[in-house]
């Protein structure tokens, strides 16, 4: 019997893989136990009416980690809750590695990560790679200008000291609304929709970029498709090799942004037409509410990645460009039935920003 924690599992994409796993139709999920590790009282009251076993646990606590891996006999985490405090990822594998020592069984340790790790903005000197490239050692020497590649070094590394088979999934901008019990919205988005509603206009960059995204219900299955290599014993790619890219299709932020301002002036929330120009970094991140550090990186980057793994995983996307591009009013309405999305992403690029 396998025995999956899936930590940040009050977030956006922790709690939609937990939800999704529940209700998977596959016979390999429905024989695996799923656990769901939250920080909040709150949040634990929300998943257990969801029906899943829910752990109340401080992460940043090795030790109380480490007693409630080997409580419930977890072999494989995955971990969703950050993808910049590499102490959390290290706690969770040591405890694996326990794991592995008094059971004898293979232990599997899960990452996310986010693909701003290989953005030029962000300090990545490589240009495009795609995850069947030797990534590791391009990632290790730009490791110390940015949090996410200096976390996803540590990941491989530890696991590899504690005999831990690692994988870290790369999800782009991740669109849709979420199932999970806690918080259902995702960050880029939604931070957009809500800022031109607010200002009652859409405003956009001058330079034209283009990202890379994928439907929350896609990136589940993603997941999906990698635990249930692991539950068939399947020998895929892992440690240094073990970068998958959650890659649905590319889109520019015009094309978002124009249909975005289509769909609101139609609903007479903005007054103009056609989408604006920021005059500024500075000035959108007034407008967004969002450290100026991060405005560029996370609003202004061109996407830099291929995913090449998803064809050996058998993972086919339903959601294309189009989808989402056609899709825009359903962004909108799940900005506006959920307001504020219950995130700890945004007051963790404001700390960071802080302590800057």
């Amino acid at each position: 019997m396998s025995n999956i924690l899936v930590t940040g599992a009050a977030g956006f994409i922790g709690g939609s893989i937990v939800a999704d796993f529940l209700a998977s139709k596959s016979t390999l999920m429905q024989k695996a136990n799923i656990f769901a590790a939250v920080r909040s009282t709150d949040q634990a009251e929300a998943l257990t009416r969801s029906g899943v076993e829910v752990v109340q646990l401080d992460l940043s606590d090795q030790q109380a980690v480490i007693e409630s891996v080997l409580q419930r006999n977890i072999n494989i985490i995955i971990h969703t809750s950050s993808s910049i405090n590499s102490e959390l990822a290290i706690n969770l594998i040591t405890a694996l590695g326990k794991q592995k020592e008094i059971s004898g069984e293979t232990t599997h340790f899960i990452h996310t990560s986010g693909d701003s790790a290989f953005y030029e903005t962000s300090g990545w000197p490589h240009g495009k790679i795609k995850d069947t490239d030797d990534i590791f050692d391009l990632e290790k020497q730009s490791a110390h200008t940015f949090p996410i590649r200096k976390t996803d070094v540590d990941v491989i590394q530890v696991a590899e000291s504690k005999g831990v088979r690692s994988f870290i999934v790369f999800p782009t901008m991740v669109f849709g609304k979420g199932t999970g019990a806690w918080n259902q919205l995702s960050v880029l988005l939604p931070v957009v929709v809500r800022a031109s509603i607010s200002r009652k206009s859409v405003s956009r960059f001058a330079q034209e970029t283009t990202i890379s995204a994928v439907h929350i219900s896609d990136l589940t299955g993603f997941y999906e498709r990698i635990v249930s290599k692991i539950l068939l014993g399947e020998n895929i790619p892992s440690g240094v090799q073990g970068y998958y890219f959650a890659q649905a299709f590319d889109v520019s932020w015009w094309e978002i942004l124009d249909h975005l301002t289509t769909v609101l002036h139609s609903r007479g929330v903005v007054a103009d037409a056609q989408p604006q120009i920021w005059r500024s970094h500075e000035d959108a991140a007034a407008g967004l509410d969002i450290p100026v550090e991060f405005v560029k990186i996370l609003w202004n980057s061109n996407a830099n990645i291929i995913g090449e793994k998803k064809k050996f995983l058998g993972w086919t996307p339903d959601y294309d460009k189009a989808r989402l591009l056609h899709g825009m009013d359903a962004e909108v309405d799940a900005v506006l039935e959920l307001g504020e999305a219950k995130s700890s992403l945004i007051e963790s690029l404001h700390k960071a920003a802080a302590v800057q």
